[in-house]
């Protein structure tokens, strides 16, 4: 009998059904069991037990709190994840079970067949406790559920995947592996990046590495590489910038591995950011150091002062503006530690939340037709991402190996003294809608 704990933010407990050999298997570097006592705890569970054997059935009664909502998980024969249970417990129904969608992710569950998952509250979630106690087979229990009215809620994307055999857990992780790619990844990242970084991540998913561990790895490479292209000698920089790119794609695995072994953290988020964006700064800088050593004052001819340092002191100005003004936007006002998540206007709208009150609301995007031909889908899709961090990392590092660092800093350069006035003019006008929202002014 094992239990997590986090801090309960209601009454819901969770069982664990991983009495069976398969329950020890390891997928992405967790067994089926643990994995589950995760998911549970990811959904809200204040207290998880996990049913081994007969002993633990027999512990059951004692350990549930009468009327409590129950969630049940199994996970003798299947990996889950987050997506079987979350539906389930946003569920108000005193009686839920978790079905195959009309178009199953994997083929073992005909579409509406029960996934393996349930929830019961008040006198339900008693009954429920009472016959796995008894020895009861979950699907049986699901069986009766569904007799008296259970609501049936088809599961989410990636959400189970059958595991008894070395088989079917090497496909169970392949098909894990899938959600790697997120909502926010461009197409530089999707094509360029994921599937280096889905190899490296399938590489340590078995070992103890956390998270954190690969973020403070990446932040040694950013270290070393700014260092080696601060030294001024091109063939420095150019083995700089390639420490840095080598940095951005270990820096994907740091997320990925959160997202499989489900380690997610607010405080992994924010070291993750502040090693993204520290590093994005002092490779810049760095940069325009190695073009003052380099290329020399007298470079663009007789200018009567250093243009690398002049260069260098607005990207010392701009970048730190830029980003201040974009974690304003998506902290205070979007609640997101992601610098994609950046919203560029807002509208001031009646809060349901408190009657009389006001807040806002990211302003409606006008959606644009897609472009017919082929040029104009390019333009449309990899153009705007010509000054993210994943394209600029892979541009330097060209640049350095044709150099042309001096053109990889002026661009740098360029973009920080372009983009701070914009977002500082939309985090001037942000805090003219933040007065507006305190002082209850109308939409």
């Amino acid at each position: 009998m094992s239990a997590i704990s986090p801090p309960p933010t209601n009454d819901l407990a969770a069982i664990v059904l991983a009495d069976g050999p398969d329950a020890g298997r390891r997928v992405a570097g967790l067994s089926l069991a643990e994995r589950a006592r995760r998911v549970a705890a990811r959904a809200g569970a204040a207290r998880v037990l996990t049913i081994e054997g007969e002993a633990d059935r027999a512990a059951l009664a004692g350990w549930h709190r009468a009327g409590a909502p129950v969630l049940v998980l199994r996970a003798r024969d299947q990996l889950v994840h987050t997506p079987l249970a979350a539906d389930l417990v946003a569920s108000d129904a005193p009686r839920a079970l978790a079905v195959a969608p009309a178009a199953p992710d994997v083929a073992d569950l005909a579409p509406g067949a029960y996934a393996g998952a349930l929830l019961a509250r008040g006198a339900d979630a008693d009954a429920v406790v009472a016959a796995l106690a008894r020895g009861d087979d979950d699907a049986a229990i699901a069986a009766r559920l569904r007799e008296a009215g259970a609501a049936a809620v088809p599961h989410g994307a990636i959400a189970r995947h059958r595991v008894t055999s070395p088989d079917e857990a090497r496909a169970a992780q392949r098909h894990l592996f899938a959600i790697l790619h997120k909502a926010q990844d461009n197409v530089i990242t999707r094509y360029l990046f994921r599937p280096v970084s889905r190899a490296m991540t399938a590489a340590v998913i078995g070992t103890p590495i956390t998270p954190n561990q690969v973020s403070m790895f990446v932040a040694v490479l950013c270290a070393l590489g700014i260092w080696l292209t601060a030294r001024g000698p091109l063939s420095d920089a150019v083995a700089g910038s390639i420490v840095i790119l080598v940095a951005t794609y270990v820096d994907c695995v740091d997320g990925e591995i959160a997202r499989l072994k489900l380690l997610s953290s607010k405080l992994g988020a924010w070291f993750d950011t502040i090693v993204d964006e520290l590093c994005s700064v002092a490779q810049v800088l760095a940069l325009g150091w190695h073009c003052h050593v380099w290329f020399g004052p007298g470079y663009l001819g007789d200018l009567g002062f250093d243009p690398w340092m002049a260069a260098f002191w607005v990207s010392a100005v701009a970048y730190p503006v830029a980003i201040y003004c974009v974690y304003f936007n998506i902290i205070v006002v979007v609640g997101s530690a992601n610098s994609q998540d950046y919203v560029h206007h807002f509208v001031v709208v009646d809060d349901p939340a408190a009657p009389g009150g006001k807040r806002l609301r990211p302003a409606p995007v006008k959606q644009r037709p897609r472009p017919k031909t082929t040029l104009g889908r390019f333009i449309v899709e990899w153009v705007p991402h010509v000054i993210r961090r994943d394209f600029i990392t892979w541009a330097t590092v060209l640049l350095a190996l044709a150099g042309w660092t001096h053109v990889a800093f002026l661009w740098m350069a360029l973009g920080g003294a372009v983009t701070a006035p914009i977002v500082g003019y939309e985090h001037l006008r942000l805090r003219l809608l933040l007065r507006k929202v305190r002082a209850g002014a109308a939409p």
